[in-house]
């Protein structure tokens, strides 16, 4: 496309150049050597219509049509309006400033509906925010709660981080039926995916090739539909920002095992599908007094402590239990510790 709009520039460039050779007064007849300057002239202007041209037609309306990808419906139709309110404005101080003696009666509407046009637009785009929160309390507009319908005809979409693809459970979880929405996958998450792919470091590198892989298996034998998108949020900096801002203009939710990117997503209002909360929801509940067969399997921290592990990766703590290492022994569960990592639980070898 860049390659078309180019040539088009050169020939523009060329009939320009040649417009002013064959003019009714011809500026080169003027001059010592007409020869020499008429090839250099036209030369000239195909070069200025082969650079220009893109930066004056494509390269502007692509960067306007991925701003108006990156925002919400409610944010366009937000701006929409501020631009047909600054017009309305301008059109009824227009109708007067007709009346005037020219040259001003035919530029002044002009100029009015110009800066009213744009400056409505502008306004309306800079207070996006409060506009879309005044008319969702006002219930004009549905709130953005990442789980509701998407713009590809009412199907739920979860936009997929790059921390849930090398984690490697997402595979297991679609497999399964519980993650059948269709999951997109932006391409910088790709980019990021690629570039610890190719790490110096031993375990980045396989953890990288492991989420390739496993996304290669998903967009080959998953039951799950796969989106691979090219949007880029070019206002947002890091890839957490991408995804978040990515997440809203979709109406979409975040699947990640990031802990930032989820405290930053449920900020926004944006739903999040947490693997590691999963995970530990569905940890069989433990309570003060069960028994447990655990083997120890190294010292605690603390003195006479023992550390063993259920199937499910919890750490167990086990009071006394440091002089058992490397036995297997019946505890009872003293208490259960939630903390941000997981669960721990403390338990007490029973007595013989």
């Amino acid at each position: 496309m860049i390659r078309i709009i180019r040539l088009l520039g050169a020939s523009l460039g060329a009939l320009v150049g040649l417009a002013f050779v064959f003019a009714e007064e011809p500026t080169f007849d003027k001059t010592g050597s007409p020869g020499l300057l008429i090839p250099i002239w036209v030369a000239a202007w195909i070069s200025v219509g082969f650079l220009l041209l893109p930066y004056l037609t494509v390269v502007p309306a692509g960067r306007l049509i991925r701003a108006v990808q990156a925002m919400s419906t409610a944010e366009f139709v937000a701006s929409v309006a501020g631009l047909l309110i600054g017009l309305l404005i301008a059109l009824l101080l227009g109708l007067p400033l007709s009346d005037l003696p020219e040259p001003y009666s035919h530029y002044l509407p002009i100029g009015v509906s110009v800066s009213f046009g744009l400056g409505m637009l502008g306004l309306t785009v800079a207070k996006r925010e409060d506009l879309v929160a005044a008319a969702q309390a006002a219930g004009f507009v549905r709130r953005p709660d990442g789980g509701g319908a998407s713009s590809g005809g009412g199907e739920t979409q979860v936009v997929v981080d790059t921390s849930a693809i090398i984690d490697g459970r997402i595979a297991d979880i679609v497999d399964s039926g519980f993650l059948y929405h269709r999951l997109v996958i932006p391409h910088f998450v790709l980019d990021e995916l690629q570039r610890i792919a190719d790490s110096s470091d031993t375990q980045r590198r396989a953890r990288g090739r492991r989420g390739l892989e496993i996304l290669g298996r998903l967009q080959k034998d998953g039951p799950t539909p796969i989106d691979i998108v090219d949007d880029d949020p070019t206002e947002a900096g890091d890839v957490d920002a991408k995804l978040v801002a990515l997440a809203r203009a979709r109406g979409a939710a975040i699947l990640t095992n990031d802990f930032n990117l989820n405290r930053v997503a449920d900020l926004q209002s944006i739903r999040v599908l947490n693997i590691n909360s999963l995970a530990n929801a569905l940890k069989p509940a433990l309570l003060p007094g069960d028994s447990l067969l655990i083997k120890v399997i190294t010292e605690g921290k603390e003195a006479g402590q023992g550390v063993g592990y259920l199937d499910d990766g919890t750490m167990v703590v086990v009071e006394g239990g440091a002089r058992m290492v490397g036995q297997e022994l019946e505890v009872a569960v003293t208490r259960v510790l939630q903390t941000v990592m997981g669960r721990m639980v403390f338990a007490q070898a029973h007595e013989e």
